[in-house]
């Protein structure tokens, strides 16, 4: 997926529909001049509904969607004949997507199950007809109810990457090199800082045919947390990963300290992401001769406090070995 293609952000006014006017006809037909109330009840206002479909990874198809209306009901007839009602509108979203009004910026409800639909507004309910008003007082009643109002808001639609793997660190740690590698995407790669500006996707392929999704995430610099650099925009993407791979160069000045700073602006911005299941990559480590990886090696033993590993995404090293640590976390 390229990057202009991804759409992770969109707002949109949803108008439900009208409920229709009962009817308050009156029976008539031949010899029968008084044949009482048989106006019918007005039809429902369509709903908007929101669908959750495996088979979107993006919320492009509604960028430039601004306003979303549903039918509105028809209305009664005679013979106790209800109105048609009003047709639904479905915004397909992928799984992932959490719903807020955008007035109060609540959170609605999120969408994480192919299938899952939820109505986000409610069409307004038919009117009934003059037929259920007759009672032995009033044996003809002239009226009926109008339908319902339709239920009109502002939400605004946000994706949350529900991928397997997601990679974490600094700006031109390797990120988007690996994801090239190890998957068929095709990310932005250039030698400077904030290549990758949104989010990128790739399905790994594993032994007998099996996959797993990784994302590679904008890299996060110091204050992420507090909305500096891309801020809040690619870590709320991180909250859905079941595992978090850490990518540090291997020319890197202080590995333990470029870990912790990644671990603490996570942790700053929602401590539950240190449940999750984490690893180390020391990437470009094609420029270690073994003497040099061994040293390192030695060093890294006592002050890393978590597994790592050396990859070099240019040089194809460690790359296989990568897949069946991150393939046995996910299934263990």
């Amino acid at each position: 997926m390229t990057e202009g293609n991804f759409v992770d952000y969109v707002k949109i006014q949803v108008s439900s529909g009208k409920g229709g006017q009962g009817s308050a006809h009156l029976h008539r037909e031949k010899f029968i001049e008084k044949g009482g109330p048989d106006g019918g009840d007005g039809g429902r206002g369509g709903h908007i509904i929101i669908r959750g479909s495996s088979n979107l990874w993006t919320l492009l198809h509604l960028k430039f969607k601004r306003h979303a209306r549903a039918g509105h009901g028809g209305h009664g007839s005679k013979s106790r004949s209800t109105g048609a009602d009003g047709e639904d509108v479905y915004l397909d979203v992928p799984l992932g997507t959490v719903v807020k009004d955008t007035e109060t910026d609540e959170v609605l409800f999120e969408i994480t199950d192919d299938g899952e639909e939820k109505i986000i507004a409610h069409g307004g309910r038919g009117g009934l007809g003059n037929w259920h008003f007759k009672n032995s007082r009033n044996q003809t009643p002239r009226y009926a109810q109008p339908g319902e109002d339709l239920e009109e808001k502002r939400v605004t639609l946000e994706l949350k990457i529900l991928a397997d793997v997601g990679l974490v660190g600094f700006p031109n740690a390797g990120k988007s090199t690996l994801l090239s590698v190890i998957t068929a995407a095709k990310p932005k790669i250039a030698d400077y800082e904030f290549t990758t500006l949104k989010p990128n996707l790739g399905i790994v392929e594993y032994r007998d045919y099996k996959t797993f999704v990784m994302a590679d995430i904008p890299g996060i610099i110091e204050g992420a947390a507090e909305g500096k650099g891309l801020g809040h925009y690619f870590l709320r993407h991180i909250e859905r990963n079941s595992i978090l791979l850490f990518l540090i160069p291997a020319d890197a000045k202080d590995i333990r300290k470029q870990y912790d700073i990644l671990l603490d602006e996570l942790k700053r911005y929602n401590p539950e992401m240190l449940d999750k299941e984490r690893m180390i990559a020391i990437s470009k480590s094609d420029m270690l001769d073994d003497e040099l990886q061994a040293e390192m090696k030695a060093e890294l033993d006592e002050i890393l406090p978590i597994k790592y590993m050396f990859i070099s995404s240019v040089a194809q090293k460690g790359i296989t070995e990568l897949k069946d640590k991150l393939w046995k976390m996910l299934n263990d």
